[in-house]
């Protein structure tokens, strides 16, 4: 799509690719924000790109070249350049996610801690206290806020914590479940720091022959069609992404009409239970 296809009745999103290509959830994302804008007769403007300096790029070049009237931002890392960068260029934003400073946009915040410590009590209540995560990148700063969370909460159950990092990709999805299973002590329950791990984790373990969930539980987070696709279908930490990416576009319309940016909290995500998790039947093993 070219800028002269587009022109300025257009909000903007650019995302560091994943290694897995478009993740679920941005798909989501983008959908949800189309709902919102495209009554105005807007559109939505979607490109992936190799890293985040190549996204400070992209959005210097939408700016200068008139194509955008707002930008979306998310998957915040640790001193994050890009708020900063737009409130330069003077291009209202909206970012979604925990940002600890605003950089003088609009926010949706999601309280990853909060669903991190809902899936750890929902797991314990059902005995497990072994209980292993695969997290996403770990530079993100939602990743940091759910690490953190994990050890507090399983501090709090009296379980033991186990942990591996992916890239939100399948095969770290798969490499993690391995990982988590290769000691001594094993974990009795999984969570997956997106759905695509989880679905990969969870056809690995297939694979290994340990027993979803006679054997093990896995939980995925997210909740795309993925997860009601899999077999088992997989337990979830589930939120509305498509609502998430409505409030984005709403919260930077507010902003591009001339109002002052909105701070606003998202619907925490709440744990859905299919047939991916059980009540542990063996407490000392997998």
């Amino acid at each position: 799509m070219s800028a002269a296809s587009v022109g300025p009745a257009v909000i903007g999103m650019a995302f560091v690719r994943s290694p897995s290509g478009v993740d679920p959830f941005y798909s989501e994302i983008i959908a949800g924000m189309e709902d919102t804008v495209h009554p105005r007769g807007m559109q939505v403007l979607m490109q992936t790109v190799p890293s985040q300096a190549d996204e400070l790029a992209v959005y210097r070049h939408w700016v200068s070249a008139g194509i955008v009237a707002g930008i979306a931002l998310s998957d915040l890392t640790v001193d994050d350049s890009r708020g900063p960068l737009l409130n330069e260029l003077g291009v209202p934003h909206v970012t979604l996610g925990e940002p600890t400073d605003a950089a003088g946009g609009a926010v949706v915040r999601v309280d990853n801690a909060a669903a991190t410590v809902r899936a750890v009590h929902e797991l314990a209540d059902l005995g497990h206290r072994l209980i292993g995560r695969v997290s996403g990148p770990e530079r993100l700063v939602h990743t940091q806020s759910r690490t953190a969370a994990f050890a507090d909460a399983m501090a709090a159950v009296g379980g033991t914590a186990f942990t591996a990092v992916g890239d939100y990709s399948p095969e770290s999805g798969a490499a993690g479940l391995r990982l988590l299973l290769s000691g001594a002590e094993r974990p009795t329950a999984i969570i997956f720091d997106n759905d695509v791990m989880a679905v990969a984790g969870l056809e690995e373990a297939a694979r290994l022959g340990v027993r979803v969930p006679e054997e093990l539980s896995v939980v995925a987070w997210d909740d795309s069609t993925l997860c009601r696709l899999a077999t088992p279908m997989l337990s979830a930490m589930s939120h509305d992404v498509r609502e998430l990416g409505g409030l984005a576009a709403e919260a930077l319309l507010t902003v591009i009409d001339g109002g002052q940016p909105q701070d606003v909290t998202a619907p925490l995500a709440e744990f859905v239970a299919r047939g991916s998790t059980a009540a542990l039947s063996e407490p000392s093993s997998v």
